[in-house]
């Protein structure tokens, strides 16, 4: 039984509560907030766990094996850093710290002490996702192409990030994920609409060394919310909808052919290809389950987190070279 402390009981902080509260491996020993409100609820919800105001309590008690970091993402290198110091194994939401530098320390930390650092990446745990990466992994998209990422709605606006820092996260992730490689170079453009120097909207595209891309859209400022994820291959087409409740992943059999007119001649035709529509059935599973159900195993099985620290690293070193990008209007900045 792994014993678990749960720092920061927010919005999200409470579903991470409420799954590890559930899970068969682990046990809820300490749930951590400054806001005597939200310890209250805990408290109420949750009799079996300490509900403290002191992080310390949780770091120095013996029975708490990991520390889940769900913070505002300022506190995320301090808390996971004295997590880590305590001899704990730690979670820590995305992103895993606001500096690359910051979060590859962490990552160093956690290998010298023995412990496991895991970063909340939450869609690399998405049925939806895995099925898409096995797609491409068995070829059956031909080769990948280009990714791009639709993440936008009307709120939450943030005050102490922007939306780039806020959303895009989840995306970056996916498509390192998926291409399993680290973009190049990142160029973004966005702008501030109701709060200055905090971005609204970003438009941002990732470029790889072997040429595929990806191009995220984010933004709190929108009419409409969307969750979309869409995979462009040689020889099929994939959409990945969150929005949707069941039918989830549609597989277009649709593409382009470039083929020469004759062996003599360079002059060259295009032919596109339209066939079926397949809406595969998705494995059942909640991705935040699966990912807290994930952390537990790789503590008790002493096994490499799939969102390790060095993913977390890889993702904060995109999210940097994008904000260059958009302080000098979308001029690519190198990762």
């Amino acid at each position: 039984m792994v014993g678990v402390a749960v720092v920061g009981a927010g919005n999200w902080g409470r579903n991470l509560v409420r799954n590890f509260a559930s899970l068969p491996g682990a046990e809820l020993r300490c749930i951590c907030d400054i806001n005597e409100k939200a310890r209250l609820a805990m408290a109420q919800a949750y009799p079996k766990a300490r509900a403290v105001s002191d992080v310390g309590v949780a770091l120095h008690d013996p029975a708490v094996d990991a520390v889940v970091v769900a913070v505002d993402a300022p506190a995320h290198y301090k808390v996971a850093k004295a997590a880590l110091e305590a001899g704990k194994h730690v979670y820590v939401e995305k992103p895993l710290t606001l500096s690359s530098a910051e979060a590859q320390e962490l990552t160093e930390l956690a290998a010298s002490r023995g412990r496991k650092l895991m970063v909340g990446h939450l869609l690399e745990y998405h049925p939806a996702v895995n099925y898409m990466k096995d797609l491409i992994a068995r070829g059956a998209v031909g080769k990948p192409l280009y990714l791009y990422f639709q993440r936008v709605n009307l709120g939450i606006v943030r005050s102490t990030e922007n939306a780039w820092w806020s959303l895009a996260p989840h995306d970056i992730s996916v498509a390192c994920y998926l291409f399993e490689a680290t973009p190049t170079s990142v160029s973004a453009t966005g702008h501030a609409y109701l709060q200055e120097g905090i971005e609204d909207v970003v438009f941002a595209n990732l470029k790889f060394a072997d040429g595929r891309m990806a191009h995220i859209h984010v933004s709190w400022l929108d009419p409409h919310k969307i969750r979309k994820v869409t995979l462009v291959g040689s020889q099929k087409m994939v959409v990945f909808d969150d929005m949707e409740a069941s039918e989830k992943i549609r597989i277009y059999d649709k593409g382009a052919e470039v083929q020469r007119r004759s062996v003599e001649s360079y002059v060259e035709a295009i032919t596109l290809r339209t066939g079926d529509i397949l809406i595969p059935q998705i494995p059942a599973g909640e991705p935040l389950q699966l990912e807290c159900q994930h952390f537990i195993q790789c503590i008790e099985k002493d096994t490499k987190p799939r969102s390790d620290g060095a993913d977390g690293v890889r993702v904060v070193r995109v999210l940097e070279a994008g904000s260059r990008s958009l302080a000098q209007g979308g001029v690519p900045a190198n990762v």
